[in-house]
């Protein structure tokens, strides 16, 4: 299980605790390099997330682990009047506020630093949530899909992206590949924390996907559970409600 996997391994800080130091150390090279180790494709990913949310109109949106906030502000094509954008590391969130700044959507997105599975937020407060690469990261995958359930509102939309195997050859042979070697090849050539890398694929190679994910949504009490495979299989796009 993920929650095992730590970019770390010989520090004594918890999960959290680690993962919140690795995201303020990259947090400055963490867009550019994302974009060079996904080939751009993220990017298309994101769009049919706001694609999804766009369909149920919200007013009031939550994107968790929302890191640097590209998703944040790719959501503001949506119908929404209040995003909030909110993540365990102030390092991420900073390049964010930038970003939002600079695009002159203040008036739209808050950017809030908090714990996932302790939401600061009351009871069915928001009409959709997301998170994107984010819930691989929780130190407690229920918990925190639990917090998740509590601030939906009802009939409320939740989507999730997140990297996933693929299951077909030789496609999964060659992601196997890339993930191992390549891609922390990659990070420790162009980031100062060589750990970083390492993990995220670590991370992504041992979270549970597909119908493993959509059983552990609906154990929280999630309903209309589905998962979207995308380009072979590499992410997957999930969406659930809340009855």
């Amino acid at each position: 299980m993920s929650s095992k996997v730590t970019p770390y391994k010989d520090s004594e800080l918890n999960k959290k605790q680690q993962v919140t130091k690795m995201f303020d150390n990259i947090s400055k090279e963490y867009d550019g390099l994302n974009r060079v180790i996904s080939f751009g494709i993220d990017i298309k990913w994101r769009n049919k997330v706001v694609a999804i949310v766009s369909e149920t109109q919200p007013e009031r949106i939550l994107d968790i682990a929302t890191g640097t906030g590209d998703l944040a502000i790719s959501l503001t094509k949506t119908s929404a009047k209040e995003i909030v954008g909110l993540d365990i590391s102030d390092g991420m969130l900073e390049v964010g506020r930038q970003k939002i700044k600079q695009k002159e959507l203040g008036h739209l997105i808050e950017m809030v630093i908090g714990d996932s599975e302790n939401l600061p937020f009351e009871d069915n407060s928001f009409d959709a949530i997301t998170v994107a690469f984010g819930v691989r990261n929780f130190e407690h995958l229920e918990k925190g899909l639990a917090e998740i359930l509590r601030v939906l509102k009802p009939n409320g939309i939740f989507v999730i992206l997140e990297t996933s195997v693929p299951t077909k050859t030789p496609f999964k042979q060659g992601y196997k590949a890339y993930s191992k070697y390549i891609l922390p090849t990659i990070g420790r050539l162009f980031s100062k924390d060589r750990s970083a890398y390492a993990y995220l694929s670590e991370s992504a190679s041992v979270f549970p996907y597909g119908e493993v994910l959509n059983n552990i949504l609906r154990k929280i009490g999630f309903i209309n559970v589905q998962d979207k495979p995308q380009t072979l299989g590499v992410a997957t796009i999930y969406t659930a409600s809340k009855a």
